[in-house]
C-alpha cells in the first residue's frame, strides 16, 4: 500500500507541478508529500524530480516512470470500476471551481443530487470570479462561461450562452423601448464598473459585424447580481447572460430588447487538465452537468430528469 501511495503521489506532483498543489488536493502537509517522493526515489535508486523553490522538473528517468505509473494507475482504476456497481462506481474527492454568480445559481444547487448518486465521492466547490489556475491550485474541473483563451487545458462545451439586453416592463413603460443600439445613449444602462470584466463593453451584431458599445448611466457595480436586482427593480437596461435572466424572461419579470442585434452565442464549458486518465468521478461530474445543461427544461425553470425539484432552483 505504501508503494502504491508513493506512486500516486509522484503522479500527482508531476501533473500538478508542485508539492504544495499535490498536498492541497489531498489535504495533507507538503512535508508529507516530500517524504513520499524521497522514499520512492530511495527505493528506486534514481532521481525522478528536480526540485527548486520555483518549479519541479522531471528527470529523464522521471518522465519514463511517469508514463508507466499513469498507465498502471489507470489500469487499476479500470479494474476496480469494472467490478463495482456495474462499472460506474466513483470514489474520492472532487475539487471544482466556477464563477461566483453562475456557481451559486447553476453549480451549487446540482451538487446534492450528484452526491446522492455517487455516495463514495466527496466534493469541494470554489466560487471565484478570477480565472483560477486549476493545475497549480489542484482543481479537477472548472466551469467557465464565455470564450476560452488558448491553453493546454481540455474543454467540453456544456451549453450555449447568450448575452441579452433586458429591462423591467415598468422601466420600458416609463422610458420607452430602444430599437437600435445607438438609442441606448438616451437610456439608463446598468453596467459593470471599470475594474470588472466586459472591458470592451456590450456586444451587438450590426450590419453583419460584431460591434462593441460602452453605454453609460448613473449606476454601475462590480457585482453582476446587483445589476440583475437593479434591473428587476426597474432602474434601467442591463446586458446579462441567459443563464441569469432566462427564468425572469419566461415569467415576464424582464423583457428582452434589441433582439435583432443580439451577438452570437458563446459557451458554457467544463475545463480540465487532461483527457487521458481522467478520474471516473470527474468524468461522471462532467456527464452529469452536461446532461442537465443540455435539457431545455432546466433553463426554463422546470425540473429536468436526474435532479430534484429543490436542487433545480437557483
Amino acid at each position: 500500500m505504501d508503494r502504491l501511495k508513493q506512486i500516486e503521489t509522484f503522479v500527482a506532483v508531476a501533473n500538478r507541478g508542485s508539492l504544495t498543489a499535490a498536498a492541497q488536493a489531498e489535504g495533507v502537509a507538503p512535508a508529507v508529500i516530500g517524504r513520499r517522493i524521497d522514499g520512492l526515489e530511495e527505493r528506486l535508486g534514481v532521481k525522478l524530480l528536480v526540485r527548486t523553490t520555483r518549479r519541479i522538473t522531471l528527470t529523464h528517468e522521471g518522465s519514463a516512470f511517469l508514463e508507466s505509473s499513469q498507465r498502471l494507475l489507470a489500469d487499476l482504476a479500470n479494474a476496480e470500476a469494472s467490478v463495482s456497481a456495474g462499472g460506474v462506481k466513483a470514489s474520492g474527492h472532487l475539487r471544482i471551481t466556477a464563477p461566483a454568480g453562475f456557481g451559486r445559481r447553476h453549480v451549487a444547487p446540482l451538487v446534492p443530487a450528484f452526491l446522492a448518486q455517487h455516495r463514495d465521492v466527496s466534493l469541494s466547490l470554489n466560487l471565484s470570479d478570477r480565472v483560477v489556475d486549476i493545475v497549480n491550485e489542484g482543481f479537477d474541473c472548472a466551469i467557465r462561461v464565455g470564450e476560452l483563451p488558448d491553453s493546454s487545458l481540455v474543454s467540453v462545451r456544456l451549453a450555449d450562452n447568450r448575452r441579452r439586453c433586458v429591462a423591467a416592463p415598468e422601466y420600458l413603460a416609463r422610458a420607452g423601448t430602444p430599437h437600435t443600439p445607438a438609442e441606448l445613449a438616451r437610456h439608463e444602462c446598468l453596467t459593470l464598473s471599470s475594474e470588472a470584466s466586459q472591458t470592451r463593453g456590450w456586444a451587438f451584431a450590426v450590419a453583419g459585424e460584431l460591434t462593441h458599445l460602452r453605454p453609460g448611466g448613473r449606476l454601475d457595480c462590480s457585482d453582476g447580481q446587483v445589476l440583475h436586482e437593479w434591473c428587476l427593480a426597474g432602474l434601467g437596461i442591463a446586458w446579462r447572460s441567459t443563464w441569469e435572466v432566462e427564468r425572469d424572461l419566461a415569467c415576464g419579470r424582464l423583457v428582452a430588447v434589441l433582439e435583432d442585434y443580439a451577438a452570437p452565442p458563446n459557451g458554457i464549458y467544463a475545463v480540465f487538465p487532461q483527457r487521458r486518465l481522467l478520474p471516473l468521478r470527474v468524468r461522471l461530474w462532467i456527464d452529469f452537468v452536461k446532461h442537465l445543461y443540455g435539457d431545455a427544461q432546466y433553463w426554463s425553470g422546470a425540473t429536468p430528469t436526474g435532479v430534484t425539484a429543490q436542487s433545480a432552483q437557483p
